[in-house]
């Protein structure tokens, strides 16, 4: 992958996860930025478009075929996220939602 005509690859990470027999896989350019920031009432994911590509990305890995209820993916500060962001775990969850009661 490139990041334009005439530029250098741009790096990736990929991490492979294995949960109940799938085998998920995230990736992400070295160059994404994300930061989630958790003002009280509100959280704020803020991502540059490498960021949001490869949150986008994740995404799609847990909504795939075969991936099982729970699978999840911790991203953290200086481990997905921007140093000083708040911890984000992106999951999986094919039940119903909580009750409203």
């Amino acid at each position: 992958m490139t990041s334009g005509s005439g530029s250098a690859p741009v790096e990736s990470t990929h991490v492979t996860a294995a949960v109940d027999g799938a085998a998920l896989r995230f990736s992400w350019d070295d160059d994404a930025r994300i930061e989630v920031r958790n003002l009280g009432g509100e959280v704020v994911i803020e991502a540059n478009a490498a960021g949001l590509r490869a949150l986008a990305g994740h995404l799609l890995v847990l909504a795939g075929e075969g991936v099982p209820d729970g699978a999840h993916l911790h991203l953290e500060d200086s481990n997905g996220l921007e140093d000083g962001s708040v911890g984000l775990v992106l999951e999986r969850s094919d039940g119903e939602g909580p009750d409203p009661s």
